[in-house]
C-alpha cells in the first residue's frame, strides 16, 4: 500500500506571500534575516541535504553564509509557518561537512512536506528562467525581476512564469483483485540498460486547443491504438524537468483490444496484472520478455503514484 494522499511533488506548506515580489525594500530586509536554499543550474539544480537526517533534510542557508551579491539573483519563494521567509539562489554549491547533493528526482518522494515543496518550487522557477533569457517577441536580453517572478526586457516588455500542461494516465480494465490488469508502456526515447526495461503510464503534451480529457483519448489512441473511456482525474505535480505540470487520471480500456504502438513513441507496450506489478514492486523479478525485467517508474515520479492507487484498490472506489 503506498498511504500516500497526493502525489510525492505537490507536497507544500509554504505561504507564497506574492504581495511581497515588488516590495523591493522589504526583499532587502527579508534577505538578510531569511533562510537560503542553493540550487546549482551547471548540476542540473542539484542541492544539499544532510547526510545524519532520515528522512532527508534540505540544508538552507543564511545570507552571511553565501558569496557577497548572491541576492542580486535570489529568487523569493515565500514565508515560511514560523514568519521566515525563504530565497534560492543559483550558485555552485557550497562544501559544507555532513552533507551531500542531490537531485529532486533522488529525493522528492523523501522529503517532508515542507522540504518537497521548497525544492520542486526553486527547481521550477530556476528552470524558467535558464529558458528565457531573451524576449520571444523582440530576441532583446531579459533580466530577472520581481524576485525572480518575472522577466523584463530593455523596452519594458514583461514575461512571467509558465508552465506546460501534460496529460498522464494509468490505463486498466477495471476489474478487481489480482487478475485485474494496467496497460503501461516503453517510451522510445528511453535509454536502455542490460536486463532491463523500463514501463510506465502513458503520457503527453496537451495541445493547444485541447482539454486534458481529450488529450488523454488522443494519446492513448495514438500511441497504443486503444480506445478508453472512464477518464477521472486523480491529482497533478509539477514536474520541473524542464517546467511540466502532469495532470494525472485513470481511464478504463477493453484488454481484448489489440495494441498497436507508434514506434516513434513507444518501443513496448502490455498489460500486466496486479500481481505482477506488486511483485516488482516488492523487488521480485518479473519477465517481460528477450530476457529483461520489469523497472516501474521512479518513487517521485506521478506515474507510481497512479500505479499505488490502482494496485492498492482505489480505483474500485472512484468508478
Amino acid at each position: 500500500m503506498s498511504g500516500e494522499a497526493a502525489p510525492p511533488l505537490a507536497r507544500a506548506t509554504l505561504d507564497r506571500a506574492a504581495h511581497h515580489r515588488t516590495d523591493r525594500a522589504w526583499l532587502a530586509e527579508a534577505w538578510l534575516r531569511g533562510r537560503v536554499l542553493a540550487l546549482d543550474s551547471t548540476a542540473e539544480g542539484r542541492t544539499l541535504v544532510r547526510t545524519d537526517a532520515n528522512p532527508p533534510a534540505l540544508v538552507l542557508f543564511r545570507a552571511d553564509e553565501l558569496p557577497a551579491g548572491s541576492e542580486a539573483a535570489a529568487m523569493f519563494l515565500g514565508v515560511e509557518q514560523d514568519g521566515l521567509p525563504v530565497f534560492a539562489v543559483d550558485i555552485p554549491l557550497p562544501e559544507v561537512t555532513g552533507t551531500r547533493t542531490v537531485g529532486l528526482r533522488d529525493v522528492g518522494h523523501l522529503l517532508t512536506d515542507r522540504d518537497a515543496g521548497l525544492f520542486t518550487t526553486a527547481l521550477a522557477l530556476l528552470n524558467w528562467h535558464i529558458r528565457h533569457g531573451y524576449s520571444s517577441a523582440s530576441g532583446a536580453p531579459t533580466e530577472m525581476d520581481e524576485a525572480g517572478w518575472s522577466r523584463i526586457d530593455r523596452d519594458g516588455d514583461r514575461v512571467w512564469p509558465r508552465t506546460d500542461p501534460a496529460m498522464i494516465v494509468l490505463v486498466h480494465d477495471g476489474e478487481p483483485g489480482l487478475a485485474g490488469r494496467c496497460l503501461l508502456g516503453n517510451n522510445a526515447a528511453w535509454p536502455s540498460s542490460p536486463g532491463q526495461r523500463r514501463f510506465s503510464c502513458l503520457a503527453g503534451y496537451i495541445e493547444p486547443g485541447e482539454s486534458a480529457e481529450a488529450a488523454v483519448l488522443r494519446e492513448v489512441r495514438e500511441e497504443v491504438g486503444v480506445e478508453v473511456g472512464n477518464i477521472a482525474y486523480v491529482g497533478s505535480q509539477a514536474w520541473p524537468f524542464p517546467g511540466s505540470l502532469m495532470l494525472g487520471f485513470l481511464a478504463t480500456a477493453d484488454p481484448e483490444d489489440p495494441v498497436r504502438v507508434d514506434p516513434t513513441e513507444i518501443a513496448y507496450a502490455r498489460w500486466f496484472t496486479r500481481a505482477e506489478i506488486g511483485a516488482a514492486l516488492a523487488g521480485r523479478t518479473v519477465d517481460v520478455g528477450g530476457g529483461a525485467q520489469l523497472v516501474l517508474p521512479p518513487p517521485a515520479s506521478i506515474a507510481l503514484f497512479l500505479i499505488h492507487r490502482w494496485l492498492d484498490g482505489w480505483v474500485d472506489e472512484a468508478r
